[in-house]
């Protein structure tokens, strides 16, 4: 559980939650505007943002498959819909808290992977690391249903998916799913990071929210998406949003955002996120796919930017660069939603 518990800690962007670096810390800086430090209840310092909204950015940065260490703020480039921002490295990230749904698929194929899933217990303690966590558990397959209340137990949780049965459902509702879960972090600790734990079919069967809607709730949120998927028929693991481009406005950025979805619902919502995306077909690559995502979970980036009053409100893209290294591979937040408005009806 320790595995699950550093993921989850080493929040990329909200949560979200998985550091990507091993064994490097990440290096906090100055809170950025709105931001002030402040000891939580144990003593160890936490960062508390008030009244400007702080887009979240979980980031790790990797050349041939080998993350770098030791980056600075100064070093990377944030554009929102093409205009640069200002970074804050948050070098704190580990020691903030994490509050984790972990929230697993009971439906249709998932009868057939139950067996390769076994090792999930183990995932989630590595993810949780040391920083104080909370943990919650959701099953979901026509509807998400909780099964696990929060609970600062990793016993109390490897009990409860040990209990977790295939229902007769013949629906994937994963975008129902992380909808609930993203509501009840809502209700959560504001001081911790807010992560989920995706684990079920790539594609969404059966949702009743739609994707522009959960697309604009993660993005208001914080909250960090990891996915653990597998696809009946082929492996779905390329960059659907590798053609994205700036300039289209927000609700063309949307409307990209909504076909990604269509494609591959799990995989979209961890790249919209900041989280990782695995794919696997048998136990071994499960259990491969836990072993890299507590691997990048625990070395990521935490980098933030403030949103400035008079923001045009709606979805906006993400680039993340390392402008010295431009041969490296960047995985961050690929959006966030800005205002309250929300999305156009006009895309689906």
């Amino acid at each position: 559980m320790r595995l699950l518990f550093r993921l989850l800690t080493t929040v990329r962007v909200p949560l979200v939650a998985v550091t990507l670096l091993g064994p490097m810390q990440c290096r906090a800086q100055s809170p950025a505007a709105g931001q002030t430090a402040a000891p939580s209840a144990d003593g160890q310092p936490y960062t508390l943002r008030t009244g400007t909204q702080i887009v979240l950015v979980p980031t790790t940065v990797s050349i041939k498959g080998q993350l770098l260490y030791e980056l600075k703020a100064d070093q990377f480039r944030i554009l929102d819909n093409g205009v640069p921002q200002p970074v804050t490295l948050d070098e704190s990230a580990t020691a903030l808290g994490l509050s984790l749904v972990v929230a697993v698929q009971c439906s249709r194929m998932a009868v057939m992977e139950y067996e390769k899933l076994q090792g999930l217990p183990t995932l989630v303690e590595s993810l949780v690391g040391g920083a104080p966590f909370e943990v919650a558990l959701v099953r979901y397959g026509s509807h998400p249903e909780l099964i696990q209340p929060f609970t600062r137990s990793l016993e109390k949780m490897a009990n409860s998916m040990a209990r977790i049965r295939p229902c007769e459902d013949d629906a994937a509702a994963t975008r129902d799913a992380v909808s609930y879960a993203n509501s009840i972090l809502d209700n959560r600790d504001s001081r911790n990071r807010h992560a989920v734990l995706l684990v079920g079919e790539a594609r969404d069967h059966g949702s009743t929210v739609k994707e522009k809607d959960v697309i604009a709730q993660l993005g208001r949120s914080n909250t960090v998406v990891d996915a653990i998927a597998y696809s009946p028929g082929q492996d779905e693991t390329m960059d659907i949003f590798k053609h994205f481009a700036g300039g289209r406005g927000p609700i063309g950025t949307l409307l990209m955002a909504v076909q990604g979805m269509k494609k591959n619902t799990a995989q979209a919502l961890a790249q919209l996120s900041g989280g990782d995306y695995y794919h696997f077909n048998n136990r071994n690559g499960f259990d491969m796919s836990l072993e890299k995502l507590t691997n990048r979970v625990h070395n990521y980036y935490l980098l933030s930017f403030p949103v400035t009053r008079g923001t045009e409100g709606g979805l906006h893209e993400l680039h993340v660069t390392v402008p010295e290294y431009p041969q490296a591979d960047v995985r961050a937040r690929r959006s966030y939603y800005a205002g309250s408005d929300a999305p156009p009806t006009s895309v689906e």
